[in-house]
């Protein structure tokens, strides 16, 4: 597909991350306003809110579903509403939209740079996943041998753990150092004490836009994906070497997950499909699926030591997940577990079959045997204060590319013992 052109002059360079193709839905405020959803363009942000208000664009004739700050009522909508609405602003954004229509939604947007971003929707459940076969093969090496890398189940079910809702954050927000209780190798007991082991984990978050009840086939289940995020599923990997046996992690997740602002809607990857990989093992009916399901998203790490320039310490791209995100939400709902308007599936860390293609400290320093050199001169094994850590993404296309925004985060030291009296 090439570039779509819009009277937006910024949305037609090849270096902005929101072409007229993207148009990905977030929530912003600006200094003396309340939060709104907002549909970001070049470099402007649409306000979705105003143009429902003003009776300009709504998704819904008979009801405000952009009233609040959030996206969650507009995913109520629908797949058939959700296609009408972006025809509407892709049309009202086009080279051809008359000076009337050009004129209003200049009126009803702001510059991106005087906008504090949000967000982008109430996350109901989250749900994090395991389904990198480079990832797993790497961390199963590390604790149990190259011979038994991969659990007996792997290649024929995502795995998968409940997570936290409570502690998914918007990027742009501080993550402290977890407490927890941490058990040296050679010691006979744990002590509680500040994480010593902190990681990242470079994953896609897919956001479920639609209910469901009871079991749903990986074709139904990828018809109720609205979009996708950038996500930061932080790791506390000396808590969960002690407390994950035998039923996974726990508090080592819990400390916060970090979302990029921007909701990339489906049918703006839609271009970008991809088949997932070669099954090594052949999957039970109900996994298989009817078509491309992955999606060619190049993503990338940097780290930014406090007061330093930043390294880009591994590349990767989505299409190295074993698993798709419609297998994990077909999978999950077998059990009919229901599904919510705005759950969140993160899918697992991306990590490519090269050293500089993994999607987490653990892996790129082995464990901590192989220091991760920065730019700055400094090394890393794992995170320190201060480290302030990016994630970047970007599905690109003939002189376009479609971008999530930044999905950031920097560490802050841990709070003194909140249990000394």
């Amino acid at each position: 597909m090439p570039l779509l052109k819009s009277w937006v002059e910024s949305a037609n360079t090849p270096e902005t991350a929101f072409p007229l193709n993207n148009l990905p839905y977030g929530v912003f405020s600006t200094e003396d306003g309340d939060l709104r959803c907002g549909v970001a363009i070049g470099n402007r942000i649409i306000d979705a809110t105003g143009l429902e208000a003003a009776g300009i664009l709504r998704a819904d004739p008979n009801a405000d579903v952009l009233d609040a700050p959030f996206w969650n009522d507009f995913m109520e909508l629908g797949p058939d509403a959700w296609a009408a609405y972006r025809a509407a602003l892709t049309a009202m954004l086009s080279e051809e939209a008359s000076e009337e229509t050009r004129d209003a939604l200049t009126t009803y947007s702001v510059p991106m740079a005087e906008a504090t971003l949000h967000m982008p929707f109430q996350v109901a459940e989250y749900t994090d996943f395991y389904a990198g076969k480079n990832h797993a093969t790497n961390v199963g090496t590390m604790f149990r041998g190259a011979e038994n890398a991969l659990p007996p189940n792997w290649l024929s079910i995502p795995i998968g753990y409940n997570g936290r809702a409570s502690s998914v954050v918007v990027s742009g927000t501080p993550v402290r150092r977890p407490w927890g209780q941490l058990k040296a190798p050679d010691a006979d007991l744990p002590v509680f004490a500040p994480c010593k082991r902190f990681d990242l984990e470079l994953e896609m978050g897919a956001i479920v836009g639609q209910p469901s009840e009871g079991p749903v086939t990986v074709a139904e289940a990828d018809a109720m994906i609205f979009g996708y995020v950038l996500l930061n599923d932080w790791s506390a990997r000396d808590v969960q070497a002690w407390e994950y046996q035998p039923l996974g992690p726990f508090q080592a997740k819990a400390t916060a997950t970090t979302v990029s602002p921007w909701i990339v809607t489906k049918a703006a990857l839609e271009p970008f499909r991809v088949p997932t990989p070669e099954r090594e093992r052949p999957l039970l009916a109900y996994l298989e699926e009817p078509g491309p399901m992955l999606y060619d998203i190049d993503l990338s790490v940097s780290l930014t030591p406090e007061g330093n320039a930043a390294t880009t310490i591994a590349r990767t791209n989505m299409r190295e997940m074993y698993y798709s995100a419609a297998q994990q939400l077909a999978h999950h709902t077998t059990s009919g577990c229901p599904m919510r308007v705005g759950d969140l599936l993160g899918s697992g860390t991306i990590s490519g079959p090269t050293k500089e293609s993994r999607g987490s400290l653990l892996e790129l320093s082995w464990g901590g045997k192989e220091p991760v050199a920065l730019d700055s001169g400094e090394s890393r094994s794992f995170l320190e204060d201060g480290d302030t850590l990016t994630l970047h993404g970007a599905a690109r296309g003939d002189g376009f590319q479609i971008g999530f925004g930044n999905c950031e985060g920097q560490i802050l030291p841990a709070l003194e013992d909140p249990y000394a009296r």
